[in-house]
């Protein structure tokens, strides 16, 4: 095809236009501070996808004192001339990118990088923060009232850090959204335990310090690492289907307990797999520390950390976290009755499975003590706001969808639903209208208005 002299030129300035639209638009920029989440804007960061943390921590319980040096993987997602990350308080010392040192500002928990050289989209780089100072645990209304982070305990330290404080320890992409694999090496007096997530590499004495190295070889959100330090009685062996259990207890707790949490740990983890789909972790266990000024237990990936065990119940709710929270987690933050909803769902599951009593019974329970003009029922699941993400409606009304679900679309479809979901968004990131979606795909039902009416909607429904 020929074209005229007048076209030629044209078809030349429009290109040219088009090459300077491209350039523009691939010039190296800034990360962003912050994913977006309209909880915790600034969590997280824009720019980069973390592939790998490797953590060298090292505590001393007589001081408070942590010293860390963490090394992050990360592939750039744009061209970057600088990117963020996130860190509370800690003091920074020195920052490289590849090996060379690199130019860091602070804007309160935000730590802007500017390597010496600019990031290529797509290109794989390292950068390694020394840092040190006293964590301080975060506290206000969002847990119960009650302090969450990195917690001092008498012979050590508790650290269970959701929704926003797995930065308060060390630098990271503070977000669920952004997952990765861990090395956790934790260096602490001999004579303490330093517990983390998945499977224990190694355990060597250094000088007057013990170093564990901990892996977690599956995609982990920030806020389900941990760093626990203390005396534990630990137990470690195979649940009855084979899976690798780790359970470390404090042992001023070892007979106050009357819950047996080696046993249910095991039980729990096997009978879940059959119905939520295959554990999805190298271990499970559990890690039960002294720390009554927390009040609250922590699905940490393969091991919840519980200030103390209360109740079988929270150990069945913390291990179907391992499916629903740390498998799949959330896209943002007001998707969380993805993970409480699910889990207190379980917890009913389990009294069904025990023939303490049926969920649909369970559902009648807490519908029904609970009046009109209750302020339980004045909370949107589906967007509790901030403040209040974790009200009893994120539970026990997120609970009552999945039982209104239930029996609306029949047992087949629902316990069909349930292992399909977690294999869906294995290791991923979902929200609300991806599980609509696929309990309409599954049950070939139109269920607008069963999630419209219990996630969407104040005010007690009418059953």
């Amino acid at each position: 095809m020929a074209f005229s002299r007048s076209a030629r030129l044209g078809a030349l300035a429009t290109a040219a236009a088009s090459f300077f639209v491209i350039a523009a638009s691939s010039a190296p920029a800034p990360g962003a501070d912050g994913i977006g989440d309209s909880y915790f804007p600034q969590l997280g960061n824009g720019g980069f996808d973390v592939r790998h943390y490797d953590l060298d921590v090292a505590y001393a319980p007589d001081t408070d004192r942590l010293d860390g040096r963490t090394t992050i993987t990360a592939r750039a997602t744009k061209n970057l001339s600088s990117f963020d990350l996130d860190l509370q308080k800690l003091e920074i010392t020195r920052v490289e990118v590849n090996g060379r040192r690199a130019e860091f500002t602070r804007n309160g928990d935000e730590v802007r990088v500017t390597p010496r050289a600019s990031l290529a989209k797509g290109r794989t780089f390292k950068v390694t923060v020394t840092y040190g100072g006293v964590p301080e645990p975060l506290g206000g209304p969002i847990i119960f009232g009650s302090d969450y982070g990195w917690m001092k305990t008498a012979d050590g330290v508790f650290v269970a850090c959701e929704p926003n404080a797995a930065s308060t320890w060390f630098p990271s992409s503070d977000h669920p959204s952004d997952k990765a694999t861990y090395d956790i090496r934790i260096k602490a007096p001999k004579g303490l335990t330093g517990v983390s997530n998945g499977r224990l590499i190694s355990t060597y004495d250094k000088g007057s310090k013990t170093v564990t190295h901990w892996r977690e070889s599956r995609p982990m959100a920030s806020y389900l690492a941990t760093a626990t330090i203390g005396r534990f009685d630990v137990k470690t062996g195979r649940t009855p289907a084979g899976t690798p259990i780790y359970v470390a207890i404090d042992p001023v707790l070892a007979n106050s307990n009357s819950v047996d949490v080696y046993g249910v740990t095991a039980e729990a983890t096997d009978y879940w797999s059959q119905i939520f789909g295959p554990y999805p972790f190298e271990e499970t266990g559990a890690i039960v520390d002294d720390m009554p000024q927390a009040g609250f237990s922590l699905e940490v990936q393969s091991k919840p950390a519980y200030s103390a065990v209360r109740s079988e119940g929270t150990i069945v709710h913390e291990l179907a976290h391992q499916w629903f929270g740390d498998s799949v987690s959330v896209d943002h933050w007001k998707d969380i009755w993805l993970n409480e909803g699910f889990a207190t769902y379980a917890q009913w599951l389990w009294s069904e499975h025990k023939g303490v009593r049926s969920a649909h019974d369970s559902f009648l329970a807490g519908y029904t003590s609970r009046p009109a003009g209750a302020a339980f029922w004045q909370t949107v699941v589906a967007d509790p706001q901030r403040d209040t993400m974790f009200a009893s409606a994120v539970y026990n009304r997120g609970a009552m969808t999945l039982q209104m679900l239930r029996e609306r679309i029949g047992d087949t479809a629902f316990f069909k639903l349930l292992p399909a979901w977690t294999k869906a968004h294995r290791y991923g990131n979902a929200n609300s209208a991806d599980f609509i979606a696929l309990a309409e795909k599954i049950s070939g039902q139109q269920l607008d208005d069963l999630f419209q009416t219990w996630l969407y909607t104040t005010g007690k429904p009418t059953v």
